[in-house]
């Protein structure tokens, strides 16, 4: 197996970017995709803030572009998972099914993944009903009603795209406003089959094949209700993804803890190891923040190579 001078685990925003930036520095770079590939971007319909894209380009297009950039400047990619990794000594090592592979140094870009309930029909009902991915399920709630949990940014993107599929969406929060963007919040309050209900919690999901209904419970009375619905979709944040980190790397409640020097850096607490995006930043979690972190995680590595042994 060939020596890398960078791996980049994942192939997000931030991984593409490191690995357009490494390349291009005429760094010998491998990107492990993962399995499902592209991020949270593989998952959102219309993004209209990342800049350059005066109209808004679909989240999957996007990825594909930036994946073809980076296959352009010669970036090696395995569409694979990575199943453990040893960051003992160099050179580094990180293992997906079949192989391991070697590199000098690399860059963590591992992102972020969907966080659900914890109900006991949730699980049961997975793919039955319950999702956490409106844009990847919604087609197949069409003229139906639906639930979304969820007060941020992503409850409101999925809520109004739901709206254009089925015939009614409940948003269900635990508090009496939302966290989200003014703008997206008037945009789900000026949409007629969107309906919110307040200072509520989901508490159980019924249906036996599939999901029928769920049950709320209204956090200020303790009163329950239960509200027919065919899909439950969970819009509650995220977790970020470092399990195979966790005997590697220091990490603050599952996320990647950066070692700053000089300044602002992407180090981590391991020489030679570097993260971007969504794996330790639990504050900005935007494409556009990820990109930037990719960027700055390649140049950082790119000195760092230059001045190691390794």
């Amino acid at each position: 197996m060939p020596l890398y001078d960078i791996i980049v685990i994942g192939s997000g925003p931030a991984g593409l970017t490191a690995a357009i930036y490494a390349t291009r520095s005429n760094l010998k770079t491998l990107v492990i995709a993962g399995a499902v590939a592209g991020g949270q971007l593989m998952i959102t319909t219309d993004v209209e803030n990342y800049p350059g894209f005066p109209k808004g380009v679909q989240g999957p297009e996007l990825m594909e572009l930036w994946r073809q950039q980076a296959e352009r400047f010669k970036a090696d990619f395995v569409d694979d998972n990575v199943t453990r990794v040893d960051f003992s000594k160099r050179p580094f090592k990180v293992w997906t099914s079949d192989r391991v592979h070697e590199a000098r140094s690399v860059i963590i870009a591992t992102g972020a993944n969907a966080k659900y309930l914890g109900l006991p029909n949730e699980e049961r009902l997975k793919g039955r009903g319950v999702s956490a991915c409106a844009v990847c399920d919604g087609f197949f709630f069409k003229g139906l009603d639906v639930v979304v949990v969820g007060g941020g940014d992503t409850a409101m993107e999925d809520s109004l795209y739901l709206s254009k599929l089925c015939k009614s969406v409940t948003v269900v929060h635990r508090r009496h406003e939302f966290r989200a963007s003014k703008i997206m919040q008037d945009r789900v309050f000026k949409t007629a089959n969107i309906k919110v209900i307040w200072d509520s919690e989901v508490v159980d999901v019924m249906g036996d094949a599939k999901v029928e209904g769920v049950r709320i419970k209204n956090k200020k009375t303790g009163q329950t209700s239960d509200l027919k619905a065919q899909g439950l979709f969970l819009a509650i944040g995220h977790e970020p993804a470092s399990e195979i980190l966790r005997d590697q790397l220091k990490l603050d409640k599952g996320y990647v803890v950066l070692r700053p020097h000089d300044g602002l850096s992407t180090a981590t607490s391991v020489d030679g190891v570097f993260a971007a995006g969504d794996v330790h930043d639990f504050r900005y979690r935007q494409a556009v923040t990820a990109a930037g972190f990719g960027s700055m995680a390649a140049l950082d590595a790119e000195r760092w190579l230059s001045h190691s042994n390794a």
